[in-house]
């Protein structure tokens, strides 16, 4: 026990003690005081008991303080009733009510010690209600007036003393609790229950383990909590576990750190620290892809490959990559079409990328082979990311492993929200790859968070530079593979979970395509006369980052738009358009100043429109459209004249 535990456990002792001397030398109301002075003993017993016990602090000091001040006023009244002058007996007369309320005060003392030392006991063999092993402690007096925290307090002290099986039910305790009330959970974590939970997560059986990874992922509601979890060590626990828990496990601790990333994401990068960033992306390339260039969860080949096998592998990614390179030359990512099928398209993507991959994983085997090297380089295909290896792995449950890949994805999609760095960690594991293939043959939850976290990347590469050149380059084949899900999805124009995402990631990425790349405009028109509005609003923020002045292309990207028919349709959402009308306005003034001598522009009568637009004045008092509305019709009128 703490030291300064047994300095608040000797007052109270000290304070019983004297109670009981003094009860002896009363002169009046012998009786009730000599009924205090048994109370008092019986309490002095279980104080020095709960001495030599290894106590639950929290609750430990919460009763001592509230024994101290009974005893205290048990004290005081004993004191009136021992020798004094008559005269002084004559005034000092103590109402018997007074006896009955220390009295029942000290009783309440004793029940709170009593509750305190079986919740405090050592786990006992048998599974009895109170004898340290179950999770039945009774109510504690003291928090009568909150009983929730009896509840907490007996399920806390289980995982510190009791049996497995027992602190597995206690965790899932904790999770009822931490999910009907934010209350309730900072509760948990005010009352030091963190601590056991970690350490279920680390010791416990599977079931247990499972029960505190929800738990804890309960807990951070807000960033505060959050703080607290990430300095009480939760990022290196959930790390050994995706590294090498079962993976029922694996699955409750990714969905914990999408969580925790959600409600804080401070902690994005404390993750990415220790690991996690890596270990949830070797998660989603098991049995996704053949192999994963970075984050291979594969053996590694052997140490003997010769020349001739890293030849042979060069020479298969060239011709691969060589024949998606010819055939684009002439159709940047054109659309299949003409005796080649989407998905072998998609197969020739998966075989090239792999092939690549190959290549730089037996030239780094080949070179860490040599005897003559120094240093011992990091190889993260040595490492089973299962504690069971692969192979107990591929015997999981199906539902297991879509589940795992799921929440790995979800994962990811929180950390990489807002972080350019992991962005980068994550595409440069060829994560990208997984999350395509997710994308097209993924189903429910797993294909929605992969679709998920690719908007938040191509949303980091929309904003910063170097992420969008490394990442989406024109001849990227897994950058071609994504962006291929992406235009399928928006193509078929669906109003489902993937649409929103898929056209969001199009606009953000809309600064990497070519100027031949045309087929990427047609399919966000068409969703501008969707019925939907929130389909229509972004198709058309979209198409906006397609056609407004920071972006390169903007007159062959605008010119498309018009060609393709979207004036029409941005008109009539201008002038019937309530929740969209400013924004395809924002849009039809980028159109009016890039091709303002246009055809299609003077035969929808955009001019018109921006006149009648100018003339509304919720419309003009936005600060975008203040700026662009005189400067597009000024330019239309260079070009052309308005009807009346």
């Amino acid at each position: 026990m703490a030291e300064g535990m047994k300095q608040i456990l000797a007052k109270p002792i000290l304070l019983a003690d004297q109670v009981s001397k003094w009860a002896i030398d009363a002169q009046t109301n012998r009786q009730e005081c000599l009924e205090l002075k048994g109370r008092a003993e019986k309490l002095a017993t279980l104080l020095r008991q709960a001495a030599r016990t290894d106590l639950y602090e929290r609750p430990a000091r919460r009763i001592m303080d509230d024994t101290e001040q009974v005893l205290t006023k048990a004290l005081a009244l004993v004191d009136k009733c021992r020798n004094r002058s008559f005269v002084h007996r004559l005034f000092s007369i103590t109402p018997a009510a007074a006896f009955a309320k220390i009295s029942t005060q000290i009783d309440n003392s004793i029940s709170d010690v009593s509750w305190l030392l079986r919740v405090s006991a050592p786990a006992a063999d048998d599974d009895d209600d109170y004898g340290g092993g179950g999770l039945l402690h009774g109510l504690c007096p003291i928090a009568q007036n909150e009983p929730i925290l009896t509840l907490i307090w007996s399920n806390i002290a289980t995982l510190h003393t009791g049996h497995p099986d027992a602190r597995s039910e206690a965790a899932a305790a904790l999770v009822s609790l931490a999910r009907d009330n934010q209350h309730f959970a900072k509760l948990i974590i005010e009352e030091d229950g963190v601590v056991p939970l970690l350490r279920l997560l680390k010791e416990g059986k599977a079931e247990g383990q499972e029960n505190a990874a929800r738990a804890l992922g309960l807990l951070g509601r807000d960033p505060e909590s959050v703080d607290y979890l990430v300095n009480a060590g939760v990022c290196s626990a959930f790390a050994k576990v995706l590294k090498d828990g079962p993976m029922k496990v694996q699955a409750m601790v990714a969905w914990a750190v999408a969580e925790l990333a959600a409600n804080n994401p401070k902690c994005q990068d404390v993750f990415a620290q220790n690991n996690v960033v890596r270990l949830l992306v070797g998660h989603l390339a098991f049995e996704t892809v053949q192999e994963h260039s970075k984050y291979s969860v594969y053996s590694a080949p052997s140490k003997n490959m010769s020349i001739h096998s890293v030849f042979l592998a060069n020479k298969a990614a060239v011709s691969a990559s060589s024949s998606i390179d010819d055939g684009q030359e002439h159709r940047q990512l054109r659309h299949p079409e003409a005796g080649e099928s989407k998905s072998n398209q998609f197969h020739s993507v998966v075989q090239s990328t792999v092939a690549s991959a190959k290549v730089t994983k037996a030239v780094q085997n080949q070179n860490n082979s040599s005897p003559a090297s120094g240093a011992v380089p990091w190889k993260p295909h040595q490492h089973s990311i299962s504690g069971s290896g692969n192979r107990a792995r591929e015997t999981e449950d199906p539902n297991t492993k879509a589940n795992m890949k799921a929440m790995a994805a979800k994962a990811l999609w929180q950390l990489a929200k807002g972080n350019a760095d992991i962005c980068r960690s994550i595409t440069e594991s060829r994560a990208l790859l997984c999350f395509a293939v997710l994308l097209e043959k993924g189903v429910g939850d797993v294909r929605y968070n992969s679709a998920m976290a690719l908007m938040e990347i191509a949303r980091a590469a929309e904003d910063n530079a170097e992420l969008r050149r490394s990442t989406f380059k024109p001849n990227s084949p897994a950058s071609k593979a994504v962006i291929d899900q992406f235009l399928a999805i928006v193509d078929k124009g669906e109003y489902n979970d993937m649409l929103l995402p898929s056209i969001m990631a199009l606009g953000c990425l809309s600064r990497t395509f070519r100027a031949t790349e045309t087929r990427i405009i047609a399919p966000l028109v068409r969703l501008l006369d969707e019925k939907e509005v929130v389909v229509m609003r972004e198709a058309v923020i979209a198409l906006t980052k397609f056609a407004c002045t920071d972006n390169y292309l903007h007159v062959n990207h605008s010119q498309a738009i018009i060609e393709d028919g979207g004036a029409r349709h941005l008109i009539q959402l201008v002038y019937l358009g309530e929740q969209v009308q400013l924004e395809a306005l924002i849009l039809l003034c980028y159109i009016a100043m890039h091709v303002p001598d246009s055809q299609e522009v003077a035969d929808a009568e955009v001019l018109n429109t921006l006149m009648w637009a100018s003339k509304q004045a919720h419309l003009v008092q936005d600060p975008r459209v203040d700026e662009l509305l005189p400067e597009a019709k000024s330019r239309l009128e260079l070009y052309q004249s308005r009807k009346v």
